[in-house]
């Protein structure tokens, strides 16, 4: 099982460092990209290659109509995966999982947690309770993230250079481009998509083999031919929200990602966030494209405003449109899950105007979601 790393990519990051104007800024940029990223993909490599000899099990493994989360960020893919999550057929990453893409480091960082409780009086944990909240606690009220918490697989390609986490790193989403895998030459596709397949085997294998493998990943929304060419029994369910909401909530999500890590030049902001917009309207309009010439493949449609006013009806009709039956324990779940719905507070929302939005734009160009969800019905004060 070899581990997968996009030199090309790598390659372009470094090129990328080279036009950093500040001379502190670019040593850093180059010792992390130079030594840091290499030294730990062959360390992930190590242990990702002698899984296969220590687990001869993982070879056993079979993922079976895994199923597909996916739509714009902050659409409410993140909302819908922690419900589903409750389900206990269901398998998914969490957080330190995906940085860990081998089978050994994520038992050695179990085992550790182990003796961290028994022995050390969770003094561990507390020191990445505080590691925490000081990363990730600058981003909460727009993303809450942590170590033990599901997130997107996408994650586990960020030691490969593969990730588009690595967007929220550098203001260079014109040059990078971690979105049109469906466009990429068909080898170059199932390289990457093993690798994916491979990681997904050593979680069901940590979890338990008989799970399903529950994936939640806005990127994907430009990969949706590649999954179902490396998964043909996936299942898939596109979520929707209001274009004027969404797309503003990600730039100050990137723009905030940015600022955090130092000065950025406001000209290369400016043109990251233009190539964010032109990848929002492909997050909107591809996947439905694609499933369009895929009718066998199981899919359900969400609309977030229902998901987040009837969590339970709503879940139990993309159970219902994705051929899956739902137990009575998960069925109580979702109904705590709705009673909380009923006191569910509006979050915040950016306005168009705060990133220079056009709104004529984004109804032009996704006029058919528009009419389809009557957004228009209920124009959102982000348009104003």
């Amino acid at each position: 099982m070899i581990f997968y790393f996009d030199f090309t990519i790598w390659l372009k990051l470094i090129r990328l460092v080279a036009g950093e104007p500040k001379p502190h800024r670019r040593r850093t940029q180059y010792r992390h990209l130079l030594l840091t990223v290499p030294l730990r993909a062959v360390l992930h490599a190590i242990f990702f290659f002698l899984d296969g000899l220590l687990f001869p099990g993982l070879w056993l493994v079979k993922i079976t109509t895994p199923v597909f989360l996916i739509g714009h960020a902050r659409s409410g893919t993140t909302l819908a995966h922690r419900l589903m999550c409750a389900d206990e057929r269901f398998s998914a990453f969490k957080y330190y999982e995906l940085l860990l893409p081998s089978l050994i480091e994520k038992k050695l960082v179990r085992l550790v947690a182990r003796l961290d409780r028994s022995l050390l009086g969770r003094r561990l944990e507390r020191r990445l309770q505080a590691w925490e909240e000081k990363n990730f606690g600058p981003m909460k009220h727009i993303h809450k993230m942590g170590l033990t918490i599901p997130e997107e697989d996408d994650l586990v390609l960020f030691s490969s250079c593969a990730s588009g986490f690595w967007a929220t790193r550098m203001p260079n989403l014109g040059d990078l481009d971690f979105f049109h895998i469906d466009q990429r030459p068909p080898a170059s596709r199932r390289r990457l998509m093993g690798f994916y397949r491979q990681c997904i085997r050593r979680q069901l294998y940590l979890n338990g083999g008989n799970l399903i493998h529950l994936s939640k990943n806005p990127t994907f929304c430009g990969r949706v031919e590649s999954i179902l060419e490396a998964f043909p029994d996936a299942r898939i369910a596109i979520l929707y929200r209001n274009p004027y909401e969404t797309i503003p909530s990600l730039l100050k999500l990137l723009q905030t990602s940015w600022k955090l890590r130092g000065d950025v030049d406001a000209a290369k902001t400016r043109e990251s966030s233009r190539a964010m917009v032109e990848l929002s309207f492909e997050s909107y309009l591809h996947p439905e494209e694609v499933l369009s010439r895929h009718p066998e493949v199981p899919c359900a449609v969400i609309d977030y405003r229902q998901l987040v006013a009837e969590p339970k009806a709503t879940i139990e009709k993309v159970y219902a449109d994705l051929g899956m039956d739902m137990s009575d324990s998960y069925r109580a779940a979702l109904q705590k899950e709705q009673d909380k719905a009923r006191k569910h507070e509006t979050e915040h929302r950016y306005s168009l105007a705060e990133f220079g939005l056009d709104d004529e734009e984004i109804h032009r160009r996704l006029a058919p979601l528009f009419k389809k969800f009557d957004w228009d019905a209920a124009a959102p004060a982000a348009a104003k």
